[in-house]
């Protein structure tokens, strides 16, 4: 019932410095969101030493100067467990984080603490943060490379006598480790010992949240770099800590490493951090929300956003030509022939469930990937053409990607002579598979392993040495070299984003690797993942991350590791997984069965040899590497500035038309380290007008429309293929929508029709929504609010998936019908396409019977697998998911038990809101007192006759209007004003029952839950306005004091038994907790729990915002009134002080 009465109103407001009255506005309108604009934050008591010539000059504006406050305040303070409070820059991309940041350092510089730690993302910030701190008037403070320094006191001759000034290090380099001994043998040593144990200067965790992970969910291991940035805070205790990370507080685990804020731990309600996790996870989006204001109005949080104001922003949704869909068919066909051939073999050679593992994580992360290739490669020509049409009409163009194709290409030229063409990187990822994790040996090892130990006689006759490639591998692998698997590490980095993982493979590793081996493998790898750079799937050795002073990254990444490893523990002997083969496998007693039959292992190699072969065949017609391709059809390398991570390129001689792999700096006085940074200035002077981004080169790069560069056009940034992550969405769109633009930029998402790019879509819009940037934020900003019908992966998802699932196989009776246009037994041939996903599985406890896969249920496993389904078959499935889901949510809204998440109360123009009442409390937290208030509302809901005639006169329908009730209770009519829905009357073609009416009535005003027309005529007739007056007039009345039971039955249960009854009435109590909720958290969670109890209903935190008369704000959570007495008796017992105040109200009849 409660719910009935909220809707969900526009999320974001416009922001300015309430505290602080030094400084002048920011250049570009920023926004906050309407949550936190609801707390004030804490007063202002530190003086700046930042002089006032910068500040008059405008080279910090005063939201930056806002920040530096409140950071250099908070750092005033201790923690109860003896650590200096830290601060949180919440603030988004472009607001000028950098300025911020250089500010703080600047601030402490003046007061004479001359050391500090810059850690970013990538080592081309560094020259951003030179920038930076001479922008704002400090180009005495210098920066310097960690990565650049040998390993010693940094402060020590060989480094040059660093002893004051800014170390800039990258989140990869915190970690780095040399091989030689020596005392400062890993770079947090160094640093430790440049700080010293007194150490009060900055330390900056830029980007914070590539720090993440610290605290991993299920069985992976935390991951290095948390680990480090954990360990030099606890080393230094003094240190004044900045956090700052544009996707700061909106996911709760990622803050695990945050221990400065003082949330968790000693002084708070929470023991640790995990404590505080499962709290906030348990009650849901709300919860969040007032994490984030509480920390504010302590005074260590602050989060603004540039305003997405004159952004447009549209879905390009491309369709697959006739040629790439046969050859989409096709490669479908090939991957399900793959897995059984893959099943098959290795129950030919026997191989243990370990090895299975291992090869079916291999086997599923590549299938995803490669049709990940072909998805993005569809979209080419739509990308040309719309970027040539906008360099007709003078804007400039940047392209966004997340994978470069590197490794595949590098595979495919060391592979092959001589280029004819650009390498398909799709057709490497199958070459790969079947190469390293077929079960079958190669032809070689099997004599090896049987002991023939003449390296060449044997293998020449098997034709193996065709060129020594074969024989220096397996050497390779006998060193222990990890290159190999490094290589490959770094290709799978689909592992570190944990898409398609159901647990499949635990070590994305090759077979050849021992127990423990694989357990120190894996934390290296995710290593890797985590660090070498972010998301290009594909390892760029020399690229912006690499943190070292040896030139050949090949032998740094055996090296560095192999160094790190020897240290570790003895290693096992390495067993060798096809070893069973010969010798048989051990038994538990010791015995050896007897080893499978040649012919078995024959037929297995005999199968590897002919898949190789057919993947020639299909990679004729297999797409190219996509931003090769790309370069070359936008006019090549003189015209297009590329940003990424790789360090060559296959390029097309016009002239000749040869194909060859070059570096990518053919430019002799330009350094491949420095080449980013050269092409970024080339594309903002203007010399080329198209950019092209990757994943390693999005962070922090701005590419905006600037006032301070010569290139003023329009920017129009088109995403080829969505980021896995939201995050890394909001981080590139971030590149061309920064503070001081001319203009704001155009986005374009391109969707290829697959039904499994939705998703990435969906992941994306629901981001962009809680960031209320495109979809809410400001409504005039862009009209395209239809991105949430992108929004697949919520519970209602599930619930749809579900019952899909089980309508395929026949378990349930379908909630929609199968599509009527299609020939043929719909779900019979829709559930063949899923086993050929692995989807549907043959059932391990009677074989021949089919049953779910383990976790079929899971959204990102059934979209990505889908996209191994024929075309037409997966939209269809697609369609029928979604066509499901569309029943399940209007299911939902009919019952009034749909979940918006955060509610709001009094935004429509007939609710009042008053406060009649507030309870305060001072509490003590860890670093201060602050308030909590109990605000006690009431709502006017109701619509008078002279609202309703208002509202009637606007109506044009033929079926709109006032309508009274058939039945007649306690000699009443109801009455009520039914308006037609606006999506409703844009589509005619609607039949003319079904259209959907929202229902007003004189008591609670706008109903949530909408009508159908048939429904309103089963209850209501229409009636004229003379005829409907006396009804709504008196129901309008008596609702200001009688409860709907007593005006329609005469009595009321709750009445009799002397309790409180609102069902009904005009006017609603509304009880709202605000201010420093964390502090008393577990009591408030005690007392709803309780309360819930006793109603038999699940308390979720609901958060709600109410707008008062005056324009005020009050966000917070919803109490019952029920559980308000004991509320404010719990919350007494702790507070220092408590008042309340009554509002005068006068209540008029």
């Amino acid at each position: 019932e409660d719910e009935e009465d909220m809707g969900v109103i526009e999320t974001y407001s416009n922001y300015k410095p309430t505290k602080l009255d030094i400084g002048l506005d920011h250049p570009d309108p920023v926004v906050e969101t309407a949550s936190l604009a609801s707390v004030d934050p804490a007063d202002v008591w530190y003086e700046l030493s930042i002089p006032d010539s910068c500040i008059n000059a405008r080279k910090l504006s005063a939201l930056q100067l806002e920040s530096i406050v409140y950071a250099s305040q908070q750092h005033e303070q201790f923690l109860p467990d003896g650590n200096r409070a830290g601060f949180l820059v919440g603030d988004g991309a472009g607001v000028g984080k950098g300025r911020t940041i250089a500010g703080v350092i600047y601030e402490n510089f003046l007061k004479g603490r001359k050391r500090a730690l810059w850690v970013s993302v990538s080592n081309d910030l560094k020259y951003d943060a030179e920038r930076d701190l001479s922008d704002i008037g400090a180009e005495g403070i210098d920066v310097y490379f960690l990565s650049k320094m040998k390993y010693a006191k940094i402060n020590s001759a060989i480094n040059g006598n660093v002893r004051k000034g800014v170390i800039f290090s990258t989140y990869s380099s915190l970690i780095g480790e040399s091989q030689g001994g020596g005392k400062y043998k890993s770079r947090l040593k160094q640093l430790l010992h440049w700080c010293g144990d007194d150490f009060d200067g900055c330390i900056i965790f830029d980007e914070c949240h590539k720090a993440k992970n610290l605290c991993p969910t299920g069985a992976g291991k935390p991951t290095k770099t948390g680990q480090t940035v954990l360990e030099l805070q606890n080393a230094l205790p003094k240190a004044r800590v900045v956090y700052a990370s544009a996707t700061g507080a909106s996911e709760p685990k990622h803050m695990a490493y945050m221990v400065r804020l003082g949330i968790w731990g000693p002084g708070s309600p929470f023991r640790d951090f995990n404590d505080f996790l499962a709290a906030v996870e348990k009650r849901g989006v709300g919860a969040m929300e007032i994490v984030a204001m509480d920390m504010k109005l302590r005074g260590m949080y602050i989060a603004r956003q540039l305003s997405f104001q004159g952004v447009s922003f549209r879905i390009d949704e491309v369709e697959l030509d006739e040629e790439l869909r046969s050859t989409y068919n096709k490669a479908v066909d090939f991957w399900v022939e793959l897995l059984h051939k893959f099943t098959e073999a290795a129950d030919l050679i026997d191989a243990d469930k370990k090895m299975k593992k291992t090869m079916w994580g291999q086997f599923w992360s590549s299938h995803q990937r490669f049709f990940k290739y072909l998805c993005i490669a569809s979209k080419v020509k739509h990308v040309v053409s719309v970027a040539d049409e906008n360099q007709r009409m003078g804007k400039c163009v940047v392209i966004g990607l997340q994978s470069t194709g590197e490794a595949r290409t590098l595979e495919a030229v060391e592979r092959e002579e001589e280029l004819t063409d650009f390498v398909s990187t799709s057709k490497g990822v199958l070459q790969s598979l079947v190469e390293k994790h077929f079960p079958a040996p190669d032809r070689g090892k099997i004599s090896r392993i049987l002991g023939i130990s003449s390296k060449n006689s044997l293998l020449e006759e098997l034709g193996m040495l065709t060129n020594g490639a074969k024989v220096e591998d397996d050497l390779d692998w006998k060193a222990g070299g990890k290159r190999k698997v490094k290589r490959q590490a770094a290709t799978k980095a689909s592992k570190k984003v944990k898409v398609e993982q159901n647990n499949d493979s635990d070590g994305d590793s090759d077979f050849e690797v021992s127990d423990e081996e694989l357990e120190d493998e894996d934390e290296e790898e995710d290593e890797e993942y985590e660090e070498s750079d972010e998301g290009e799937s594909d390892f760029n050795p020399f690229g912006s991350d690499s943190d070292s002073d040896i030139e050949d990254p090949w032998e740094k990444r055996g090296g560095k590791k192999g160094g790190a490893k020897k240290k570790a523990k003895p290693k096992k002997e390495k067993t060798d997984p096809f070893a069973h083969l010969v010798s048989g496998r051990k038994q538990e007693n010791g015995a050896r069965e007897a080893p499978p039959d040649t012919n078995r292992v024959e037929r297995a190699i005999k199968m590897k040899e002919d898949l190789l072969a057919r993947i020639e065949d299909l990679g004729q017609e297999l797409p190219a590497n996509t931003l090769d391709h790309l370069i070359d059809e936008l006019g090549g390398p003189s015209l297009v500035a590329e940003m990424t991570g790789r360090k060559g390129r296959v390029v097309m001689n016009d002239k000749t038309g040869e194909f060859k792999y070059e570096s990518r700096s053919t430019d002799e006085s330009v350094s491949l380290e420095m080449l980013n940074c050269t092409e970024k200035e080339r594309f903002m002077n203007g010399e080329k007008n198209v950019a092209i981004i990757s994943e390693a080169a999005s962070s922090g790069i701005s590419l905006q429309a600037d006032r301070r560069v010569k290139n003023k056009k329009r920017r129009v940034h088109m995403t080829l293929e969505l980021p896995w992550s939201a995050d890394r969405a909001i981080q590139q769109f971030g590149r061309t929508h920064r503070s001081n633009q001319v203009s704001a930029p155009e986005y374009i998402l391109l969707i290829s029709d697959l039904a499994g790019e939705h998703r990435f879509a969906s992941i994306v819009a629901k981001r962009l929504e809680s960031l209320g940037a495109l979809t809410h934020g400001d409504r005039r900003a862009t009209e395209s609010r239809d991105l949430s019908r992108f929004n697949i992966d919520n519970k209602y998802g599930r619930a749809a998936l579900e019952a899909t699932f089980k309508a395929i196989m026949g378990y349930e009776q379908p909630i929609v019908k199968p599509p009527m246009e299609y020939k043929g037994d719909f779900f019979k041939d829709i559930a063949d396409g899923l086993v050929g996903v692995g989807l549907i599985t043959q059932s391990e406890d009677n074989p021949g019977f089919l049953t779910l896969d383990k976790g079929y249920n899971d959204m990102s496993k059934f979209l990505n697998r889908i996209l191994g389904m024929h075309v037409e078959k997966q939209n269809l499935l697609f369609k029928y998911f979604s066509d499901t889901l569309a029943a399940i949510i209007n299911q939902a809204k009919r019952s009034g038990r749909y979940d918006q998440g955060i509610l709001d109360v009094g935004m429509t123009k007939e609710d009042h809101v008053e406060l009649i009442k507030t309870h305060t409390f001072m509490r003590k937290h860890a670093t201060g007192t602050a308030k909590i208030e109990l605000h006690i509302l009431h709502v006017e809901r109701g619509m008078s006759w002279e609202a309703a005639l208002e509202r009637n006169s606007e109506l044009t329908g033929p079926d709109e209007g006032f309508y009274v009730s058939h039945q007649v209770r306690n000699n009443k009519k109801t009455a009520i004003l039914a308006v037609m829905d606006e999506s409703s009357r844009k589509k005619p073609e609607k039949k003319k029952d079904a259209r959907l009416y929202y229902v007003y009535r004189p008591n609670t005003g706008q109903q949530v839950k909408q009508e159908t027309l048939a429904e309103l005529k089963k209850k209501y007739k229409k009636v004229s306005n003379d005829e409907c007056e006396p009804s709504w007039n008196a129901q309008f009345k008596s609702s200001a004091k009688i409860c709907s039971h007593a005006y329609w039955k005469g009595n009321c249960k709750s009445k009799t038994m002397g309790l409180e009854c609102e069902v009904g009435l005009r006017r609603k109590t509304y009880n709202v907790l605000t201010g420093s909720v964390l502090s008393v958290w577990s009591n408030v969670e005690a007392v709803l729990t309780n309360d819930g109890q006793k109603k038999g209903t699940h308390g979720k935190m609901q958060v709600v915002r109410m707008r008062l008369e005056e324009g005020r704000r009050i966000v917070g959570t919803l109490i019952p009134t029920s559980a308000m007495d004991t509320l404010v008796r719990i919350l007494k017992q702790g507070a220092e002080s408590h008042n309340t105040e009554i509002q005068e109200v006068t209540i008029d009849d």
